[in-house]
């Protein structure tokens, strides 16, 4: 078996896009194993370091697909950092001949230039709680538009004052959405949704849809 069939798999699962563009939308999710970094604040520990994954084929990933959820076009490849396996371009290329929509969630620190500009990319920009801002890629900008999104993740008020900064430099706002989600427990998101509006800027606020409603 060639090494770009193969992934590292952290999960599969069915659920509620709870977060991004497609927010609401049933979607079928493929969580890929491992990252390059490590925020004070990661959601997702199980899909890195020494923790458990399987080696999956793409085709049974596709197969399993087809069987079960082939009437949902949504699909989300996440991780962990997903584009640190080079298999997952194959993985993309094949899910795009299904005519699926594939949403990208990245962390934003590896090069975005081989996804296809179809893919709806949702590109992390570290902030400094994460410890992980240093990592930040900018060039990554130039590769969205409009129908992908910038991701905020919010823990204080020196993460808000960062992220603002950040928007206005890099005039994110013209080319591409702009998410803000407050980091559970530590911000109540109701004091980062008056932040957001005290900007009077055209700010997504977002808390993860998923979480609220005791989903995956």
């Amino acid at each position: 078996m060639k090494k770009n069939e193969i992934l590292k798999i952290s999960e599969i699962f069915f659920s509620i896009q709870g977060e991004g563009p497609l927010i609401g939308y049933p979607s079928f999710f493929i969580r890929l194993f491992g990252c390059n970094l490590n925020c004070t604040w990661c959601d997702t520990p199980y899909a890195k370091g020494n923790n458990s994954y399987k080696e999956v084929k793409i085709s049974e990933i596709i197969n399993f697909w087809e069987k079960n959820y082939s009437d949902i076009p949504y699909i989300t490849i996440t991780g962990g950092e997903p584009l640190l396996q080079r298999s997952v371009y194959t993985l993309i290329a094949k899910l795009l001949k299904e005519k699926t929509v594939i949403v990208l969630e990245t962390n934003g620190s590896i090069n975005l230039s081989k996804v296809p500009k179809c893919v709806i990319k949702v590109m992390d920009l570290k902030t400094p709680s994460s410890g992980m801002e240093k990592y930040n890629l900018y060039q990554n900008l130039k590769y969205l538009n409009k129908k992908d999104a910038v991701k905020f993740v919010i823990k204080d008020k020196k993460d808000f004052e960062f992220s603002i900064e950040i928007v206005k430099k890099f005039q994110i706002f013209y080319y591409t959405q702009v998410f803000f989600s407050p980091v559970s427990p530590f911000l109540e998101p109701k004091i980062l949704a008056e932040w957001v509006l005290d900007t009077k800027l055209p700010i997504r606020f977002q808390v993860q849809l998923h979480k609220v409603l005791g989903l995956k």
